[in-house]
């Protein structure tokens, strides 16, 4: 996980925007198949929401880190 965070860190704001609407739509599309289906790995769902919450709190902390250059400049 440290590995994955440590690649995440080094994107832009709007990069981590984009991969967190890929995952929206990836859980969405899991959701679905899992009444439909069982599906093949149980964990999956899990993951992928474990994986935006930490994109959308890079995003935060990406985004504060904006304001806070902003008022001291």
């Amino acid at each position: 996980m440290r590995k994955i965070t440590k690649e995440l860190m080094a994107k832009t704001r709007k990069e981590l925007e984009k991969e967190a609407y890929k995952l929206r739509q990836e859980i969405g599309r899991l959701k679905l198949e899992e009444k439909v289906s069982l599906p093949k790995d149980t964990n999956l769902l899990k993951k992928k929401k474990k994986m935006l919450a930490l994109i959308l709190t890079l995003i935060n902390e990406k985004r504060q880190i904006e304001n806070m250059q902003k008022l001291t400049s």
